[in-house]
């Protein structure tokens, strides 16, 4: 039995590189306003001032490559201080917390991609973090097709982007092994598809959830 909270309310959404995160983000926060919900749309690294800095750390080219153990740290670092601030709160008084990845991404890249021990992962996720979303949206698609989007939309790659495609399709395996470890938390979508299609299977996926009211 997971030591971690579930809020109803929060949901997340995982895949890698060119997948349509953001486009599914937007969907989804725009369904729930549509109903008259106070949402939260937020993203990691990120969320807050402080973990929007330690983001441009880990991403920014410029900036000397960090060890796996210390990207490791500062995702961790951007997490617990995104929960503190910005997630709970918004739980807290009811609303609907919709994120651009979470901790899934830690199991996935520096789990998986970096080959850094899950069991390390778990204790950080335990001791800092406490809380998981009742839905994970995976959205699933090859490595290659994800990267020529990906580079389709930015031509300028940050840091992670720039990993060879070995790196992606362990991150690729990591989300896999992840959702089929959590089926009831997570909902696979295929996201070869346009974005519409994708958008409009998570808006879908989302109303199966069982809100109290």
């Amino acid at each position: 039995m997971s030591a971690l909270r579930s809020y109803p309310r929060f949901v997340t959404i995982e895949g890698g590189e060119g997948a349509g995160k953001t486009t599914v983000l937007r969907a989804l926060c725009e369904a729930l306003q549509a109903g008259g919900d106070e949402v939260v749309c937020t993203r990691e690294p990120g969320g807050t001032p402080l973990a929007e800095m330690i983001r441009g750390l880990l991403l920014d080219p410029g900036h000397a490559p960090a060890s796996a153990q210390t990207e490791l740290l500062l995702v961790f670092a951007a997490r617990a201080q995104h929960v503190a601030e910005t997630i709970v709160p918004a739980l807290e008084r009811g609303a609907w917390v919709i994120s651009d990845r979470f901790t899934d991404s830690s199991y996935a890249y520096q789990g998986g991609g970096r080959g850094l021990d899950a069991a390390r992962i778990a204790g950080l996720e335990r001791d800092y973090v406490g809380i998981e979303p009742a839905l994970t949206l995976l959205l699933d698609l090859g490595v290659a097709q994800g990267r020529a989007r990906a580079r389709g939309r930015d031509p300028r790659p940050d840091r992670i982007e720039s990993e060879r495609d070995e790196f992606f399709e362990r991150v690729r395996a990591a989300f896999l092994q992840r959702a089929q470890a959590h089926p009831a938390r997570f909902r696979v979508i295929d996201a070869t598809r346009t974005a519409d299609v994708v958008a409009a299977d998570a808006v879908r996926a989302l109303q199966t959830l069982r809100v109290p009211a």
